[in-house]
This record gives structure tokens, C-alpha cells and sequence, in this order.
């Protein structure tokens, strides 16, 4: 069967490579990755990467092009950051140059489960493990549509190749650039494979909301009652741990879109952190993370026993696991699913002052979807080394963000007082003390507590509204200790909590000032407010 496009790489300007290799399976880019020394296998199959210092994104190296067909849509700032189209043209020489004479592996993959909004995409690479990684990560085209296919994006990748900042007009030696008029991505020196994923789904954020679909940073599972859930949440808030629960079906566990059909999934693979990932916590990303098949990367690996090691985080703590999703028991053959019954926003409260699970109303719900409050772990971007800081991600997805917030807060708003959905603010961060005082929510916990939410039990449950954010928070949780649903209980020193809560408060205040002429007076009311 044929695995090439007769729709060739000319179209990019790519020219006398050594050998390009099309579309090759597991098998194949497993020896080309071993052959070039470019990985290890591990005891069960993984192939172990290293991806050197660069273990996370790269936020201050990505730039859009400002061009005509664009310019006027795009939310401009430090998310999206400009470049102008002659350097954008500069990269594509160097990389295009870089090409001539090496192997080239390309994978043809679409993003998007739904047919009425699936993007075609093209991922050239020179290393082998990343085209693995464009094939695990995205749904694989049947083999007989390959020969006819004709990209609608392209991902120029070259991670070896290094950027000259004043010849290149970068800030580093890496450089993410994003064209939209030409439908290209550009991405150099960085080896964390991560930044192929999120510029696909950039595109989709830019591409989806004129068709009027939202494109969301979220995970998905499907109940046995056909119920539907959606969980926000940036990486280290327990968004793909929470969605792989054996009782309920996966739909995805990061990236999909909301049409006027129901939900869907962008990928066709799952991007788990597996730091202190173990097998009694959560035993199916675990399997997963053993099987052939799956990239691990930034593992420690013991050299004699090929064991990974999930608990050491000396080569970084925002360790990745990259499997086809099928490699999950229980998933969705189609990667769709109706219209969500609940929506979860996940926090990684690093103050440990927010309840673990509150109720939202909807105006609440726009509230905090806005915010976009978590903590950023250590390692999940690229010079942040320890520690755990408090910040606000818009949407729960800022960094991916081509337009403003609102654009994407306005639709998920119509569309959940269209479907009725009820709506949760879940805390997985810290309780009995801020980070370095305090201990990481339970996982047991907070599955309990999701589970009660989804499955109608907290429907009936007394709530009392938390004094400090105006949240709904249930009296009791079927297998979880009653002190552990109010916060302030965990902690020793009262005073210290009540402190602590406004000032967080006050973070929150100041943080949507830059919304509230964007919303109605409703959400502005129903937002976080400190004492005066």
C-alpha cells in the first residue's frame, strides 16, 4: 500500500534531501532512532529520549508573523509576540538549506476527530523519534489516503539547527514562527517535542472560533450514561490523570474542539507528565508508559536494569510520556462525544487556600475561565527549574491564544447556558499550607470528589459559600473526610489561612481588571472581590 503523498515535498521547497522517508511506522523509527543514537530502549519497550535543556516550551522564542490576512485578528503582546515576514523568510531559507543532504522523515497526520473541522497536516522532521512522536500524537489517515494527500499546514522542523539571534532576529538560539498566510510553522533548536503538538493546536485556536467551533486546552471522558465531561487545566493540574478513569470512557486528554455537534478530539495520543508517576496511583497511564510504542522523554533510566525511573526528576521534572491513545483500555473509537453534562476547571492552588471542589454557577464559571489560575510547576517551561509559582493562564491556555480571550470566553459562555452545564472549580494543588508547607491534594481524594460531581451525588449535598471567593462548597463527599472539603480546616494556624485567602483574592481582583470592560456586569459581579 502506498504510504507517500503525490503531493510531495517540492510544494514546501524542499529539495535534495539524502532520503526522505514517508510516513513509517513504529518499528522503522524505532531502529533509524537507535541507529542514530538519538534514544534507548527501555525494559517493556519505551524508547527513552533525552531532550537536553530544552525539557519544556519555549514561550519567549515563539513568534507570529505579522502579516495582512491576520494582523487584525490576532491578540498582539508577550503571548503572541510579531515577527516580520522577512525574517519568517530567513528561517525558511536556513532550514530549507539545513535539509539538503540529510534524511528527512515525514508523517502525514490530521488534527481533529470531526471531519466537518479536521486540518490536514504535514510534520518534516530529521530525527527520527519525533516523527514517531507526530504519528503518536495525531490520528493516523488510512493508508489509501495518503497517496492523495495535500497538507492544509505545514511544520518545518529542524531542532538541531541553531539560531543566531542577531542574524536571526530571535531572542535565543530557538525560534517557533507561525505564518498563517502560508500556513507554516518553523521550528528550530528545541528538542522538546512538545512544541510540535502546541503549534498545531495554535492553529486550530486561530482557525476554528470564525467557524464558530471552540477550540479548548481540555481533556474529555464519556460516562456509561452517554454524559459527557470536559476538564480545564494546565500541565501539572491532574488534567489527563483525572480523565483516564477506567469507569468512564476517554474521549481525549488534551486538546479538543466544541461545534454545534458535540465535542471532539484534536489527537489521537496522550502527552502525560509522569513524574512521580507510579502504578497504584494510576495504573493505566503507567501501562502505557511501559508498552512499545510509546516516547518517553527526559526519563532517567537505569543503564544495567533499563528501568525507567518515574520518581527521579534529575533530568526534568516536567517528564513527558507520548502513546498512541489506544493504548488505553477504554477510549473512544471515534474521539467524539455530545454535548458536555459537567465542566471541570482544574487549579494547582500553590497558596493551598481554595477549596478542593466548589460549585460554580455560570457567571462564575466565565469568571474563572478567564482567570485561568494555577500554579506553574517546575520544568514545564524552559527556565523554571524548582519550586512551584502562582500565575494566571487565560482559558487555561494563554500561550496558545492567537486571538484575545474573549473571543474565546464569549463561546464557551453561549454555549454552556445553551446546554445547561453544570460547572466545578476543582483545587489539585496544595491543602494544609501554601507549597513547601502544605501537602498535594490526595489523588484518591480528588477523584472521589470528581466522581461524586459527575455522577449527580453532590447535586443533593448542603453547600455553604466560601467567605473569601464566593464558591459553592458541598457540606460532604461520598469517600473523602469532611475536614478536607474546607480548606481552612487543614490548616494549623487559622490566621495565617485568612491571610493568605485575600491575598489571593486580591490577586484575583487585580488580574481581571484587563476583562472587565470585555464582559457583563453579571460576571464582574460574580468574580473574586477581597475585603476591603
Amino acid at each position: 500500500m502506498t504510504t507517500y503523498s503525490n503531493n510531495g515535498l517540492e510544494a514546501q521547497g524542499v529539495v535534495n534531501a539524502k532520503d526522505v522517508h514517508w510516513n513509517l511506522t513504529t518499528e522503522p523509527l524505532y531502529e533509524a532512532t537507535i541507529k542514530g543514537n538519538h534514544g534507548k530502549l527501555s525494559i517493556g519497550g519505551a524508547l527513552v529520549v533525552d531532550t537536553g535543556k530544552h525539557t519544556g516550551r519555549s514561550p519567549n522564542d515563539k513568534f507570529l508573523v505579522e502579516e495582512p490576512s491576520s494582523k487584525d485578528d490576532i491578540w498582539w503582546g508577550p503571548v503572541n509576540k510579531p515577527t516580520d515576514e522577512a525574517s519568517f523568510e530567513n528561517l525558511h531559507h536556513q532550514i530549507l538549506s539545513y535539509y539538503q543532504g540529510r534524511e528527512l522523515y515525514v508523517q502525514d497526520v490530521y488534527a481533529g476527530a470531526d471531519t466537518a473541522h479536521r486540518l490536514r497536516v504535514r510534520v518534516i522532521t530529521d530525527v527520527p523519534w519525533h516523527s514517531l512522536f507526530a504519528r503518536n500524537m495525531f490520528i493516523r489517515p488510512p493508508a489509501e489516503d495518503l497517496a492523495g494527500f495535500e497538507p492544509d499546514m505545514v511544520i518545518l522542523h529542524a531542532p538541531y539547527l541553531h539560531m543566531v539571534p542577531e542574524r536571526n532576529n530571535t531572542n535565543s538560539e530557538t525560534a517557533i514562527m507561525m505564518n498563517f498566510a502560508e500556513k507554516l510553522v518553523l521550528i528550530a533548536g528545541s528538542v522538546y517535542a512538545g512544541e510540535i503538538k502546541k503549534s498545531v493546536f495554535s492553529y486550530l485556536n486561530y482557525l476554528l472560533p470564525a467557524n464558530g467551533v471552540l477550540p479548548m486546552h481540555c481533556s474529555a471522558n464519556i460516562g456509561t450514561a452517554g454524559d459527557v465531561a470536559i476538564f480545564f487545566g494546565l500541565s501539572g493540574t491532574g488534567k489527563t490523570t483525572l480523565s483516564a478513569d477506567g469507569s468512564r470512557t476517554l474521549i481525549g486528554d488534551d486538546e479538543h474542539g466544541w461545534s454545534d455537534n458535540g465535542i471532539f478530539n484534536f489527537e489521537g495520543g496522550c502527552y502525560a507528565k509522569v513524574i512521580n508517576l507510579s502504578a497504584e496511583a494510576e495504573p493505566e497511564i503507567y501501562a502505557a508508559s511501559r508498552r512499545f510504542g510509546t516516547v518517553l522523554e527526559n526519563v532517567v533510566l537505569d543503564p544495567v536494569t533499563r528501568m525507567p525511573d518515574f520518581d527521579d526528576g534529575s533530568l526534568a521534572e516536567n517528564a513527558r510520556s507520548s502513546y498512541p491513545i489506544d493504548f488505553l483500555e477504554n477510549i473512544s473509537e471515534s474521539g467524539m462525544g455530545g454535548h458536555p453534562d459537567n465542566i471541570v476547571m482544574l487549579t494547582a492552588d500553590a497558596f493551598g487556600v481554595l477549596p478542593p471542589i466548589s460549585k460554580m454557577t455560570a457567571e462564575q464559571a466565565m469568571y474563572h475561565f478567564l482567570s485561568g489560575y494555577t500554579a506553574k510547576v517546575a520544568g514545564t517551561e524552559r527556565g523554571m527549574t524548582s519550586g512551584a509559582e502562582a500565575t494566571f493562564s487565560t482559558c487555561f491556555g494563554a500561550p496558545f491564544l492567537p486571538r484575545h480571550p474573549t473571543v474565546y470566553a464569549k463561546i464557551l459562555g453561549d454555549r454552556i447556558a445553551k446546554h445547561k452545564s453544570n460547572c466545578w472549580l476543582v483545587n489539585t494543588g496544595w491543602s494544609g499550607g501554601a507549597y513547601g508547607v502544605g501537602e498535594r491534594m490526595k489523588i484518591a481524594h480528588t477523584r472521589a470528589m470528581v466522581r461524586a460531581a459527575l455522577d449527580g451525588k453532590l447535586a443533593t449535598t448542603g453547600v455553604a459559600e466560601d467567605p473569601n471567593f464566593g464558591l459553592l462548597v458541598p457540606e460532604g463527599c461520598p469517600d473523602v473526610p469532611s475536614d478536607v472539603l474546607a480548606p481552612r480546616n487543614t490548616w494549623s494556624d487559622k490566621g495565617e489561612y485568612d491571610n493568605t485567602a485575600q491575598h489571593l483574592a486580591k490577586k484575583f481582583e487585580e488580574n481581571f481588571k484587563q476583562f472587565e470592560s470585555h464582559v457583563d456586569d453579571e460576571v464582574n459581579q460574580a468574580g473574586i472581590h477581597a475585603a476591603a
